[in-house]
């Protein structure tokens, strides 16, 4: 009838009776409703409707047959054959590859006891277990596998696997566990995986179980058979970070995980692991009584940035009735469930559902106290553009993540200057409480080489996932000194990255954070040169907060050049959703001059933002209609800005708005994008792209101002020719370096042409650990999958300016060599068998980008090149299997070598090469 005509007495009196009615026929207890919440719940129309509707759903489904009152029978002894089978493998192979182990038992169960509301307390106990293995060195020789080969138990592991194990059971539900909690953990985990198979649902919904390792949400579907109703369960696996207080989903597809410090997004995405998990079981019930269970998962593991060389676990888990049913022992009395476990022999303790963490001896990893003991014979590689070198860092921050801090500090102080950097690298890429404190004491900002304090401000500028310690350590090293100008700057812009990374992770209200983030802004408000505003400025485009976004508008728009440059550079970090209508008004008064005059870079800086963050049709017109107006060099750098964003198929947005402005008369003009011409400003670009991510990875800029009368360029009107000045700057993985100047006024410049030593100038040298994964995989059988990724970077970039004033020539390099190391591991333990999957991928690389311009051409003539070596490349795939005393390792590997190749720019471009290298061969 009409729902709103029924009257709150007769509402009341409905909602009673049919709670009364579902709890008579519900097969657990339900809680009792007061009388004083039917107020409550009348004035709740809506709610009280859709409740009426649930449980008359509810009732229909009972008269269907559809719950079932599952139990087990007193005085009867139920024995199930329980076999599992966990297998691992390298995806990378043409075959399976990997480990092996196979166990199987008879699980022996009876009800102890049993009380009015439904709840059991079953005791289950394993029998002759018996477990195999798969040696891999038979599978590796031969295309089939061979004899499988049972592993032999110790007594202790017999004794204890054959403990009583006991479960408070309702109907398919496990309420509690309890057992020996001074037993092996790992065994402890086994008997959790078993009893996992004892929970679940009869009937169709939604629950949230906790099972071993994992909150599970489960989706049970009904199958209905005549004879033995099945049941699929499927998981959903929510993985919770206690550490991080973040929770990775994955609902068929990937999530990641990764215990300690949440990892910005964009590491994860290319520096992380992705991870796949699947999970599936079926029951198979008859007469209230489970018959079978098929539990299967899979997980396939890989690094994000090399996916195929990744590894999959599968586990199964299989629980079979045998029948006929046994005479079993008599029930126990007692009022309470209390009240019987505290009468039993054995005492059991409750223990949680969830699997324990467990963490085995590393027997080979390497030690720092013994690495001390042979020093003298030890040799620490330090050319950082070799992978041998990428290997060792990676083994020192082991070594480092287990050491004390007098044995840090000791290294430290034993080894030889030329050593130093790279050990301080790695303490610092290590952040241990004991490296980070052996660091404190070792560096003295006013005694050591300023080349090592720049090494330990990089290295903390250049961490991924940096700790809030690392930035207490750098403010307290900065704070209160007299510091030589190069270390100020690099100890402002390292902050600034800090600041920026721990917001990143979260970690904004950190005191320390805040206390960078005013260590900034004091030192921006009381600067009062100008290259001290410049470094603040870079510090805050490092940093990247929003509410920094008024303080570089107000120097972007009211500073000098340099000041106008650095603040606009940093407002071209942020990502589009900061860049608001407020920036963009600015930007067009810069562009466009509309206060004052601005230099080229600056109102070609302007530009690029409102190009480049969804643009407006109105912003495109007259930037383009502005470029008629503009010198040559400026007008081809704005026009291939547009057709670059024409071009460009991953910003649809931006492509649809260029398309439409082409259909301006005004622009639509074959003339208006052939003009030629050349730029003072050389960027070069290096990212990495994968899954559809882009890092950038490495940018180097070249500036050289001042030089328009040498090039027989004439000034704009108004515009005063700025002092003679090269210069350099360089942003590593979104870190923006101090900048460097090549020679600053005539009179420098003909000091660097008569006194030059020829060398490049040391752009940054160093190792960057890139990849440090951690995840515990706990499975439902109960053992434990441990994923371990490790990956460093080893770079020496340099580059150099030439300017030869007899040829007119001007000629820009950059060398970039550097190496990287991959290690990852995937580790199974159980009480059985400990196994170890590893693939190992190293590469080292060398690209170079040459630029060469001879301004004695009218008009000027300039030849960019960029060329890579060939690339040598090595993996290595390792299974390890230790049971018992038996332990055995097997190796595959593959290298191989990328011929070099020189990359071929637009065809103007190699033109003018082709005519600039034929006349100097002349």
């Amino acid at each position: 009838g009409d729902r709103e005509k029924v009257g709150p007495h007769r509402l009341a009196l409905l909602i009673s009776l049919t709670f009364v009615v579902v709890r008579s026929l519900s097969p657990t207890p339900l809680p009792s409703l007061s009388p004083a919440q039917l107020p409550e719940l009348i004035m709740k129309p809506q709610e009280v409707w859709e409740c009426f509707f649930l449980l008359c759903f509810s009732l229909l489904r009972a008269a269907k047959g559809d719950l079932q009152l599952l139990s087990f029978q007193p005085r009867t002894l139920y024995q199930y054959r329980y076999t599992l089978d966990v297998q691992l493998h390298h995806t990378s192979m043409a075959s399976p590859w990997g480990a092996r182990l196979q166990a199987e038992t008879l699980i022996h169960l009876h009800r102890l006891w049993r009380d009015r509301g439904g709840e059991e307390l079953l005791q289950v106990q394993i029998h002759d277990l018996k477990a195999q293995h798969q040696p891999e060195e038979e599978r590796s020789q031969n295309s089939t596998e061979g004899s499988p080969v049972e592993i032999a138990l110790s007594p202790e592991a017999q004794a204890e696997l054959q403990q009583p194990m006991f479960i408070s059971w309702n109907s398919g539900k496990v309420k509690a566990f309890y057992g020996n909690e001074a037993e092996n953990i790992l065994i402890s985990n086994l008997k959790r995986g078993i009893i996992s198979l004892f929970q679940l649902q009869p009937h169709a919904g939604r629950c949230l179980w906790k099972l071993p390792g994992h909150l599970h949400h489960v989706q049970p579907f009904h199958h209905q058979d005549q004879r033995s109703p099945q049941l699929l369960k499927a998981k959903v696996w929510i993985h919770l970070h206690k550490q991080s207080k973040s929770i990775a989903l994955a609902v068929g597809g990937s999530a990641h995980a990764e215990y300690g410090r949440v990892i910005p997004k964009i590491f994860l995405q290319i520096f992380g692991v992705e991870w796949q998990p699947s999970s599936r079981s079926q029951y198979v019930l008859k007469d209230s009584l489970l018959q079978s269970v098929l539990a299967e998962e899979s997980h396939e593991v890989a690094p994000a940035l090399r996916s195929r060389s990744g590894i999959k676990i599968s586990s199964r888990q299989q629980l079979q009735l045998m029948s006929p049913a046994m005479p079993g022992p008599a029930e126990v009395s007692g009022q309470s469930l209390k009240d019987v476990l505290a009468s039993m022999e054995a005492q059991p303790q409750p223990l949680g559902m969830a699997s324990l963490p467990f963490r085995g001896v590393c027997t080979h990893c390497p030690s720092l106290r013994a690495f001390l003991k042979a020093f003298d014979r030890q040799r620490v590689q330090t050319d950082t553009s070799k992978v041998v070198t990428t290997w060792q860092f990676q083994r020192f921050i082991q070594m480092f993540r287990s050491a004390k801090k007098r044995d840090v500090l000791q290294l430290l102080r034993r080894a030889s200057e030329e050593t130093r950097p790279f050990l301080v690298e790695a303490a610092v890429a290590t952040q241990s409480v004991a490296s980070l404190a052996a660091l404190s004491d070792f560096l003295d900002f006013s005694k050591e080489p300023k080349s090592l304090l720049e090494t330990f401000l990089y290295a903390a500028a250049f961490s991924p996932r940096p700790s809030g310690e690392l930035l207490h350590l750098v403010l307290d090293k900065l704070g209160g000194k007299h510091l030589a100008p190069e270390i100020w700057e690099t100890g402002i812009v390292a902050v600034g990255s800090l600041v920026g990374k721990l917001c990143q992770q979260n970690l904004c209200g950190l005191q320390v954070v805040e206390r960078g983030v005013e260590t900034i802004l004091r030192g921006l408000r009381g600067a009062e040169e100008e290259p001290e505003v410049v470094i603040y400025l870079l510090a805050l485009g490092n940093a990247r907060l929003p509410e920094t976004i008024p303080t570089l508008l107000d120097h972007a728009e009211d500073g000098p050049t340099a000041v106008t440059a650095a603040a606009t550079a940093a407002l071209q970090r942020f990502p589009a959703a900061h860049i608001a209508s407020k920036v963009k008004r600015v930007m067009r008064r810069i562009f466009h001059q509309k206060r004052k005059s601005y230099d080229k870079t600056c109102r070609l800086a302007a530009a690029e933002i409102l190009l480049d963050n969804h643009p407006l049709p109105m912003d495109v017109i007259n930037i383009l209609l502005a470029t008629s107006e503009m010198e040559t060099e400026m007008a081809t750098f704005l026009l291939l800005k547009v057709q670059n964003s024409l071009r460009d198929h991953h910003h649809h947005l931006a492509k649809k708005v260029m398309k439409d402005i082409m259909g301006d008369p005004r622009i639509n003009n074959y003339n208006f994008f052939s003009k030629g011409g050349f730029l003072r400003k050389s960027v070069s670009d290096f990212s990495l792209l994968s899954h559809g991510q882009r890092l950038r990875a490495a940018q180097v800029t070249f500036e050289a101002q001042g030089m328009e009368s040498m090039m027989g360029e004439n000034l704009s009107e108004g515009e005063e020719e700025p002092e003679l000045m090269a210069g350099m700057s360089a942003t590593f993985f979104d870190v923006q370096l101090r900048p460097i100047i090549f020679f600053q006024g005539y009179t420098d410049l003909m000091a660097k042409v008569l006194l030059s030593s020829g060398e490049p100038t040391s752009v940054v040298k160093g190792n960057l650990l890139l990849m440090d994964h951690h995840q515990v995989i706990p499975l439902q059988s109960g053992l434990q999958v441990t994923i371990k990724l490790q990956g460093g970077l080893g770079l020496d970039i340099s580059a150099d300016m030439d300017v030869s004033i007899w040829e007119q020539e001007l000629k820009t390099s950059v060398n970039a060599r550097g190496s990287l190391a991959m290690d990852f591991q995937t580790e199974l333990d159980s009480p059985f068998l400990q196994a170890t999957l590893r693939s190992q991928a190293e590469v080292e690389t060398s690209i170079h980008f040459d630029t060469k311009l001879r301004f004695s051409s009218s008009p000027v003539l300039m030849c960019l090149q960029l060329r890579e070596e060939q690339v040598p490349y090595r993996e290595v795939f390792t299974v390890s299997q230790s049971a018992g005393s038996q332990s055995s390792t097997a190796r595959k590997g593959r290298r191989g070598t990328v011929p070099g190749r020189e990359f071929a720019l637009h065809q103007t471009n190699s033109k003018v090469c082709n005519l600039l290298l034929t006349a100097e061969k002349e």
